[in-house]
């Protein structure tokens, strides 16, 4: 079969890696990949948001089956003109890509259909909402942009002054673009965050293993928030009694909230959680896979990639066995100095080869491109490093070991990373 994957980042790379690996799959194309995906896949020189060409594009080389992996796509409902085409994908159509497209929507769903949140307003005039902020009058506040924000559209404001700044940042100053029209202003909550990536066809929800994502950009939780700077799993807070009590009160309701809303979802769901003192809540939902969770998540599937996206597309996933190893996997990101702010890219990267022979390891490209047979940094997450083991201390190690080896100009990455999983329980 020919598959085309939509996207040039890791998670990206990570499903064509495990895509790569069925029997099912005899070429890839990856649009529009990236330096490192180019040794697995086919890269094509189209947007991941430019529906048109890419239909266009999958018609032409008469793609058996499309992967759309980024948000943008999915709520500018790419599924949805694929499948008119005759081409089945992996992912939401765009009735119910809006889950991750509007927050206000999820908010208002979880409402609707007593699903665990936390306490929220939307406003979509900001004078309303610092009125109401300073009424409420508690602090740590969360304000969060309604629409697509490139995972950085989440404001926890300390004070009073920060929340009235973060207001105007997202609605009078337009930081986010139209994503920040509408605002959701919601309680703080707190305990161990965990991500749980988990398949639907919109009647059976399989979920992956949990993960522990790292958002800050430095050690010890400190600096400005990021797309994420390193991920393990499992997360060790996730026992199989909150599995089991998330699976009844939070992931099946959902599915079948969707399901009433008319907006039935087909694809990963992925549920960010706290594990709060009054059980887990939905910090937020996103429609596709994240980045960089896959990068743990995938190398611990035991099971053909290729079959459970088809089971997915077809409504059959309670048809087929998906299963996981049982170890432990550990992935840092490599990132450009100066990420998420400014950073320069265009450095030559040495090691990428020396990290990838070590036993379990493999490098993951987020932001790399080929230039003149070179791959060099292109962006602001430049690698995931991942590694897989029978325990998280050692995936650790293995990680930090193909770190070790890499070099680029400028490099950053945290050194912590799996700490905190490591002292679970211990605290």
């Amino acid at each position: 079969m020919k598959f085309l994957v939509v996207g040039g980042g890791g998670r990206e790379h990570a499903i064509i890696k495990k895509l790569s690996e069925s029997s099912k799959v005899d070429k890839i194309y990856a649009a529009p990949g990236n330096g490192g995906i180019a040794a697995l896949a086919e890269c094509v020189n189209i947007k991941a948001t430019d529906i048109p060409s890419m239909v266009e594009f999958a018609v032409n080389q008469q793609i058996d089956f499309c992967v759309v992996a980024p948000d943008d796509p999915l709520v500018l409902g790419m599924v949805d003109a694929m499948n008119e085409k005759g081409i089945p994908c992996f992912g939401p159509n765009k009735a119910a890509a809006v889950i991750e497209g509007s927050k206000a929507f999820s908010k208002d769903l979880m409402k609707k259909y007593n699903i665990p949140t936390a306490e929220y307003e939307i406003f979509d005039d900001p004078n309303k909402a610092i009125e109401y902020i300073t009424a409420r009058g508690e602090f740590p506040v969360v304000i969060k942009a309604d629409g697509l924000a490139l995972g950085k559209g989440v404001l926890i404001c300390n004070t009073f002054e920060e929340a009235k700044a973060g207001v105007e940042e997202i609605m009078v100053d337009q930081k986010f673009g139209a994503s920040g029209s509408q605002i959701v202003v919601e309680e703080f909550l707190t305990g161990p965050e965990v991500s749980v990536l988990s398949f639907t066809d919109g009647n059976v929800v399989i979920p992956m293993i949990s993960s522990m994502d790292h958002k800050r950009a430095l050690d010890d939780d400190m600096g400005l928030n990021t797309g994420g700077m390193g991920t393990v799993a499992p997360n060790p807070y996730y026992t199989e009694e909150i599995a089991a009590e998330c699976m009844e009160n939070i992931f099946l309701p959902t599915i079948h909230a969707m399901n009433a809303e008319g907006r039935t979802f087909k694809g990963c769901l992925y549920f960010g959680l706290m594990l709060t003192p009054k059980g887990p809540k939905v910090i937020e939902y996103n429609c596709r896979f994240g980045d960089p969770e896959t990068q743990v998540v995938l190398p611990l599937l035991k099971s053909d990639l290729a079959d459970i996206f088809m089971a997915v597309a077809e409504g059959k996933l309670a048809d087929i066995k998906v299963e996981f190893e049982s170890g432990a996997a550990a992935c840092v990101i490599m990132a450009s100095g100066g990420y998420p702010v400014s950073y320069k890219s265009g450095y030559a990267m040495t090691g990428i080869d020396d990290a990838n022979v070590l036993p379990d390891t493999y490098v993951y490209h987020a932001g790399s491109k080929l230039m003149d047979g070179n791959i060099v940094t292109a962006g602001g997450r430049v690698l995931g490093v991942t590694a897989k083991a029978s325990d998280l201390q050692t995936a650790l190690q293995k990680a930090y070991r193909a770190v070790d080896c890499i070099h680029f100009t400028d490099a950053h990455y945290r050194r912590d990373i799996g700490r905190r999983a490591l002292l679970a329980g211990k605290e």
